[in-house]
């Protein structure tokens, strides 16, 4: 995305980082088993977690006993990241303030370098440089997205509510495409994208937690009263026993360094 588009990505989230910590979606389990197949990591491998906002998928893989960094640009979500400490794990994860395209840590540092629904702030090919230098020969580049899927009734009222909101459907258009980048980079062999099923279960103000912690959510008092009461009407329509679901189809991108 363009400048103006993005509309200087490492400041979109300030203010976010509480209600993205207790309302957005984690990742499937059988997303985070894929990885670790794949790339072959065993416990103790390094993980750099690029653009890891609130530390949600940098903890499930801590949790997984691997040694986790979580770089991230926006002091808001880092600080909401450090506050939720993971205990009881082998290694438990650090954060480093960093941005995607110059994070700061040495060359060769990482078996993985993985960027959870964050690549498409980046600029691609510099940020595909960047992580090529900060993996170890044979290391993997991992890219995963939740992404909606349509075929869902609620899921899809819900996708026509927020698509409404100005830059919404750009966004969430140039996301679909991101992971093509890495497809396609000569600095890595062996892509491809694995896909996986999942869910996250919301009463009505998770709802609309969940939807006001994207980037283009609305911030004008007016705006927000409009988008909230359509999303309550949507939840009224759709809720059973005081509970939706946001059906998410997740997308895994691998890639390896020669």
């Amino acid at each position: 995305m363009n400048p103006t588009e993005s509309d200087q990505p490492t400041n979109r989230f300030t203010g976010l980082a509480e209600i993205y910590a207790r309302c957005r979606p984690d990742y499937p389990a059988a997303a985070l088993d894929d990885v670790v197949a794949h790339c072959r990591l065993v416990p103790g491998a390094a993980i750099m977690d690029v653009g890891c906002g609130t530390g949600i998928s940098t903890r499930l893989f801590a949790q997984r006993g691997f040694r986790v960094i979580g770089v991230e640009p926006n002091d808001d979500m880092r600080r909401q990241a450090e506050a939720h400490p993971l205990r009881g794990v082998p290694h438990p994860p650090e954060y480093r303030l960093g941005k995607a395209e110059a994070t700061g840590l040495p060359d060769g540092c990482a078996d993985a370098v993985l960027a959870a629904q964050a690549f498409h702030w980046f600029e691609p090919e510099t940020t595909l440089r960047e992580f090529h230098r900060l993996l170890k020969p044979d290391g993997w580049v991992v890219l995963m997205w939740n992404e909606r899927d349509p075929r869902d009734p609620f899921t899809a009222a819900y996708g026509e509510i927020v698509a409404r909101e100005a830059h919404g459907k750009a966004l969430e258009a140039h996301r679909h495409r991101a992971g093509e980048a890495l497809l396609h980079n000569p600095l890595f062999r062996n892509a491809e994208v694995h896909r996986f099923g999942h869910e996250q279960a919301l009463d009505e103000e998770g709802l609309l937690g969940r939807a006001l912690s994207a980037s283009y959510a609305p911030k004008e008092p007016a705006a927000v009263a409009t988008f909230t009461q359509e999303l309550r009407q949507a939840f009224a329509r759709f809720q059973q026993r005081g509970s939706v679901r946001l059906v998410y189809e997740t997308s895994v991108y691998l890639g390896q360094r020669p």
